[in-house]
Order: C-alpha cells, then sequence, then structure tokens
C-alpha cells in the first residue's frame, strides 16, 4: 500500500524535500536579491536590448 514507507522510504522523501526546500530558498534569492546596477563605468542593461524588427542592430562600441 502507498502507506507503508519503510526507514529508506522516509529518508529519501526528507532528502527530496530538503533538495526541493534549498532550490526554493536559492530561487528566491535570485529574485529578490539586490539588483543595483554598479556605480563605476557605463550603464549596461543587459538582455534588456532595444530592437525594432527591420532595422539593423545596434552595435556596441
Amino acid at each position: 500500500m502507498a502507506g507503508d514507507v519503510g526507514p529508506g522510504g522516509a529518508r529519501e522523501v526528507l532528502l527530496v524535500l530538503a533538495v526541493a526546500g534549498a532550490g526554493l530558498a536559492l530561487a528566491a534569492v535570485a529574485a529578490f536579491g539586490p539588483w543595483q546596477p554598479s556605480d563605476d563605468g557605463p550603464q549596461d542593461r543587459g538582455a534588456a536590448r532595444s530592437f525594432t524588427p527591420g532595422m539593423s542592430a545596434p552595435h556596441a562600441p
């Protein structure tokens, strides 16, 4: 039956829950961590570059 779990099965369930919790913690840090740009150098927008279809892509200096 599905409710009959031995010591090895309980350990496996705890391991899965621990790995899932660690993954959620890392995702929360990545999502809600500080994203302030550095004050030195030009401001880089990363992946948020604007591009209009039909026009040539901007070239980096």
